[in-house]
């Protein structure tokens, strides 16, 4: 099957599925169930052209593994921190109820599709690497594997950091300096952009493989500017305050490095 077969077939599988999703959205009342599928809508992807692609069999494989134990692992952890909130909606999704009143129902249904076609765009690299026939390994392809790694068990501790900090009824209402923490405000989404960094690479063995440039690329642009640090940001100056700010002010907002002093107080 050629390469824009798959991807109008797997266009139409996820913008059905995600239409589906809309409407049980919808009955519950709360969208933030769309990062939980977006999340594992990219281990679908990955074993759909791993079996569809026709390519070097133990390279199909080693991306449906990549793609699929870190979808699932980002997808279940999501799908726990929705469960523990629900019926309480993320915050994001209570800002976006405010910001399109009046037309939010078909809004957020383009949303939803919007997602499906995000998956589709970030998600070429597989297709890339899945449809190569060489029957070798590339070096870049293996540099790929090694940072997928680094970068899996770094989101996999930040995240786990977290959820024990919250865990502690101490902690309530104080901001998270700990571990990974400590060297960043947002390490989970540092080592999130370093998967995409790796598939990056992971295609550069490919040809072609240059133009995924474009996944890692958006998914910083997203993470900086858009519904990343911004937003996360936003929430915790507010349930947090004074202690978030001075946490502002000492800490990397992305990249891990060491802590700055804080500012010195003003003279009187």
């Amino acid at each position: 099957m050629s390469a824009p077969a798959l991807l109008l077939l797997a266009f139409a599988g996820l913008s059905g599925g995600f239409a589906g999703l809309y409407l049980l959205a919808r009955r519950l009342d709360n969208y933030g169930i769309v990062d939980v599928a977006w999340s594992y809508a990219f281990a679908g992807l990955a074993w759909f052209y791993a079996f569809a692609a026709g390519g070097w069999g133990p390279r199909r494989a080693l991306v449906a593994a990549l793609a699929g134990l870190w979808s699932l692992r980002l997808g279940t952890h999501l799908l726990r921190r929705v469960a523990g909130h629900h019926p309480v909606e993320d915050a994001r999704y209570a800002l976006l109820r405010r910001d399109w009143a009046g037309q939010f129902a078909s809004k957020m249904f383009g949303f939803f599709q919007l997602q499906a076609a995000s998956v589709i765009w970030l998600g070429l690299a597989f297709l890339l690497v899945a449809r190569n026939p060489t029957p070798a390994w590339h070096s870049l392809e293996l540099a790929g594997v090694l940072l997928w790694v680094i970068a899996l068990l770094g989101e996999a501790l930040a995240d786990a950091q977290l959820a024990a900090f919250k865990r502690d009824p101490a902690n309530r209402g104080a901001v998270c300096d700990r571990g990974l923490w400590r060297y960043s405000r947002h390490p989970n989404y540092f080592f999130e952009w370093l998967i995409w960094v790796a598939f990056f690479l992971l295609a550069l063995g490919s040809p072609g493989g240059w133009i995924t440039i474009t996944a890692p690329a958006t998914i910083l642009y997203l993470l900086l500017r858009v519904t990343g640090i911004p937003l996360t940001e936003e929430q915790a100056v507010r349930s947090k305050g004074e202690a978030y700010r001075r946490y502002q002010a000492t800490t990397s907002a992305f990249v891990p490095w060491f802590p700055r002093r804080p500012p010195a107080p003003p003279s009187p």
